[in-house]
């Protein structure tokens, strides 16, 4: 194998560019697909089902483009044409999901929107995993951390935005304040997804035309690693291995939160259940500011992980942000202003800073570069397979279990990400100061 040369910063934040669009477009649908879908008529404790669309769709579509994209060469690359077509597809979704009422001489708009979630996350997957596999194709050992980081960095500026336009579009610009006939989702948070389109496809082709690729000779021979990490045949990491549980219970909680956190501020602190009131959609709105300001703790601690890392080691610095933010879901409970959350929300974001960036860089040079894409999109099913959980048995929890308090589930999201952290601090990580 060539040996990959070390990066500048600008270079490694041009091949990351793309996942700004990526979780604007994600951000937008984390902060609004339930509202959207309860004033189609879903009823809150189905939430979970129809969310499991977003996993179960990553869990078929990431391994099946990591194996093509570690074969693919054309006049794009490896990686980018998956970026271009995940990007088409992912801004065609975002512009017909909050419009799936204009469909309902069809089928019902609820089952247009749940239909349409599922395309947006096939989509967001086609370009997502390659993403990731781009950043172990382009840097050397050392500089994964700080590849990672750097999207993260990304994830939260896009996330900001994304979470916080519908919030803007309303209360600052005006736009949309009438309220929308029952049924139908207000104008303001349609214009944003139309934004979140353009910036998604804008983003991902800024990546495509700024960052070349390595030629298929950098992968012929792939013996980076260490003889004794030499696999023989298709052979699973000891790390991935571990890292499994780790992922569980972090993504066991975050699609908890992700699911549960507008119906429980709407009712807890808007006095509120129903989701056609003007209460709802304001509680609905804080949401998405509350989501925003996470994501923009999340971009602000990124580039500080590689600093950590290296004192304290990638485990340990990991365990300590899941720690920080399930202490931070569990004291929603104690907060009697919605305002407040806030503060919680900072030690969620640590949290997923540290999601987004530890366990893939803990994982990638375990990994043989030349099946980067496959092991990949293998290793997402460590992040689908517990949203598939949750997406299951989370409503009947609720329904069962919380007597329909959604509150509850975000207490249940924090015990789980402090279970993460425990389980962290069993991952054998060799180069853990990296």
């Amino acid at each position: 194998m060539i040996k990959k040369p070390r990066l500048s910063f600008w270079q490694i934040w041009n091949m990351s560019v793309g996942f700004l669009g990526i979780q604007f477009g994600f951000a937008l649908q984390n902060a609004n697909a339930s509202r959207i879908l309860l004033t189609f008529g879903a009823d809150v404790h189905h939430l979970s089902w129809f969310w499991l669309v977003a996993p179960i769709t990553g869990m078929i579509v990431q391994p099946i483009i990591g194996y093509f994209s570690d074969k693919t060469w054309n006049f794009l690359g490896r990686r980018r044409p998956y970026f271009l077509i995940g990007a088409i597809f992912t801004s065609t979704a975002l512009i017909l999901m909050p419009n799936a009422p204009h469909f309902a001489g069809y089928i019902a708009p609820m089952f247009i929107g749940g239909g349409l979630l599922m395309i947006m996350d096939a989509s967001m997957n086609i370009s997502m995993e390659p993403f990731r596999a781009l950043v172990a194709d382009k840097l050397p050992d050392e500089q994964h951390t700080l590849g990672f980081s750097t999207q993260t960095v990304l994830i939260g500026i896009g996330a900001v935005v994304g979470s916080w336009l519908p919030y803007m579009l309303n209360h600052w610009f005006n736009i949309g304040q009438e309220t929308a006939a029952a049924g139908n989702v207000p104008n303001y948070v349609i214009y944003s997804f139309y934004v979140g389109a353009a910036v998604l496809i804008s983003s991902i082709l800024w990546t495509i035309f700024t960052t070349p690729e390595y030629p298929p000779e950098y992968y012929e021979d792939d013996e980076e690693l260490d003889s004794a990490e030499k696999p023989k045949g298709f052979k699973i990491p000891k790390v991935m291995v571990q890292l499994l549980l780790v992922q569980f219970f972090s993504w066991f909680a975050l699609f908890s939160m992700w699911v549960y956190t507008t119906p429980a501020v709407a009712q807890h602190f808007y006095g509120t259940t129903d989701p056609n009131s003007p209460a709802y959609q304001e509680a609905g709105d804080w949401v998405g500011i509350l989501f925003g300001v996470y994501n923009g703790i999340s971009a602000i601690i990124a580039l500080s992980l590689p600093v950590f890392a290296k004192r304290i080691g990638r485990r340990f610095t990991h365990a300590l942000a899941l720690i920080l933010g399930g202490i931070s879901l569990i004291s929603f409970y104690f907060f009697t202003d919605s305002t407040y959350l806030i503060i919680p929300m900072i030690g969620i974001g640590i949290a997923w800073g540290s999601i987004l960036a530890m366990p893939y860089a803990m994982l990638a040079n375990t990994v043989p570069p030349k099946q980067m894409g496959i092991y990949m999109g293998l290793f997402n099913m460590s992040i689908t397979i517990p949203q598939i959980v949750n997406g299951v048995f989370g409503g009947l929890i609720l329904k069962y279990f919380f007597n329909m308090d959604p509150l509850y589930s975000i207490m249940m999201a924090g015990v789980f990400m402090i279970l993460g952290a425990i389980s962290t601090v069993f991952v054998s990580v060799k180069k853990d100061n990296l």
